[in-house]
């Protein structure tokens, strides 16, 4: 199938000489910005060729540049090539500064047009391939998920995990601030020393100091013998301080010099113990308003959150909540020897349904709940305490190609899941053929079906 390029031209002489020039493109027009947008949405071309004056300001730039911003608002992949009037350079720059990806001057010379077409297009589908290569592979171990919202924060985590800069992990109770933080861990070059946890709204407020910084024998009633702290004990590794935002307003200031300094004193200690460890904290609370409130010191917020990285609720992952689902089936079936294997279609849809205000946490303790409660084979809505939904409301898509390419990837990820990710019986069950399902799956770009992931 050949590759379709859009020509936006009023000049009817020029739009019939890239017809016959381009005979190896689908060469679809416009003639003005309407039609132009128009044309974009219907067959949304990787290439298009912009002449900037169209009317109703032929004579100007103007009309055709309000174009170029359009065009490149709704697809800002496409590669746009405008073509001015021979003495207009200042303009077709202008255009380049707009988002462009080249400018060409007439007389249109038709091998040379060709030529810029077929590069444009070369670099859109390698950039195509970049971004579903990004969107597949396997990123952070730990990590489940394929939906938009968690790869965009795993491809951040990842790109953070080799440095030593602060990281503050923020995002509701449940989301797996925790899980972030061993996987940064995990992938830096820290990796084979000590990832030490402690989450500071579970230690009372008279003990977390000597809890994180150690004490000298005889620092207080029952202080029997020296005791480093969690901190030590990260030496060359990794602290994770979990619920940051629970520490108290008086062990924040001893907990910022040990970031500025890298020394810290035990309590009852005077001497000063070099530490070097990175420090990867986390909260749900809403830190900022905090530091407004003065419940929480401005400059150790600022040093913490070098990099804050917001990790998205479950309810915003709506694709990954079945293959979560389906892990933790499969993990809690073999921890419980119990005999569930698959959900039913009511299950599903009362999962898909369900807001998940505990997030990930929620869903591991139902599937935990339904794999032991389950009585058969099959785990029904019931099993997990959620109501069946009546009907799928789904969000109001205009677009009709929008709508079948959502419905339809939809259905195959949802089949394939029903499936025990088995291609034959995904096949059977959306009533295609196998080389149907494989072609559906190329053309929607869902390359991890094919590696099982």
């Amino acid at each position: 199938m050949s590759d379709t390029i859009l020509v936006v031209d009023d000049d009817l002489g020029i739009q019939k000489q890239l017809k016959w020039s381009l005979t190896d493109f689908n060469v679809v027009f416009a003639d003005d910005r309407s039609s132009a947008i128009a044309q974009l949405r219907r067959f949304e071309p990787k290439v298009v060729t912009l002449d900037l004056g169209l009317p109703p300001d032929p004579a100007n730039a103007s009309e055709g540049l309000k174009t170029l911003e359009e065009i490149l608002a709704l697809a800002p992949n496409t590669k746009v090539i405008v073509v001015t009037g021979n003495n207009d350079k200042d303009n077709a720059l202008k255009a380049i500064d707009f988002g462009a990806y080249d400018f060409y001057q007439k007389p249109i010379d038709s091998d040379t047009i060709k030529l810029l077409i077929n590069r444009a297009l070369n670099l859109a589908k390698l950039e195509d391939e970049n971004r579903i290569l990004a969107k597949t592979r396997p990123a952070m171990g730990r990590i489940i998920g394929n939906s938009d919202a968690i790869q965009t924060v795993m491809r951040k985590a990842e790109k953070i995990a080799g440095t030593d800069i602060s990281t503050l992990l923020l995002g509701e109770s449940g989301t797996g601030k925790e899980v972030f933080a061993r996987t940064i861990h995990e992938h830096s070059p820290r990796k084979d020393k000590p990832f030490i946890a402690i989450n500071c709204a579970s230690i009372p407020e008279n003990l977390l100091e000597s809890e994180l910084f150690g004490y000298e024998k005889g620092a207080f009633t029952g202080a029997n013998k020296t005791t480093i702290g969690k901190i030590e004990t990260a030496q060359g590794g990794t602290l994770f301080l979990d619920e940051i935002g629970d520490m108290p307003i008086g062990l924040q200031a001893k907990m910022l010099r040990f970031l500025q300094e890298r020394v810290i004193e035990r309590v009852g200690g005077r001497n000063e113990i070099p530490v070097d460890i990175r420090v990867i904290c986390a909260t749900h609370r809403d830190i900022q308003t905090m530091v407004g409130e003065e419940t929480f010191r401005e400059d150790l917020f600022y040093r913490i959150g070098e990099i804050p990285i917001n990790i998205p609720p479950l309810r915003d992952r709506e694709q990954d909540i079945v293959l979560l689902a389906r892990t933790f089936l499969n993990q809690y079936r073999e921890e419980f020897n119990a005999k569930a294997k698959s959900f039913s279609d009511g299950a599903m849809r009362a999962m898909l349904a369900h807001r998940w205000p505990g997030n990930i946490r929620e869903l591991q303790n139902k599937l935990k709940s339904a794999v032991i409660m389950a009585e058969g084979t099959v785990i029904q809505a019931d099993d997990l305490g959620l109501l069946e939904p009546s009907e799928d409301f789904e969000s109001e898509i205009l677009n009709l190609r929008e709508v079948r390419e959502q419905a339809e990837s939809k259905a195959i990820r949802k089949a394939y899941q029903r499936a025990d990710k088995n291609m034959s019986k995904t096949a059977e069950l959306l009533g295609v053929t196998r080389p149907t399902l494989y072609s559906l799956i190329d053309k929607y770009h869902l390359e991890d079906l094919k590696t099982g992931v």
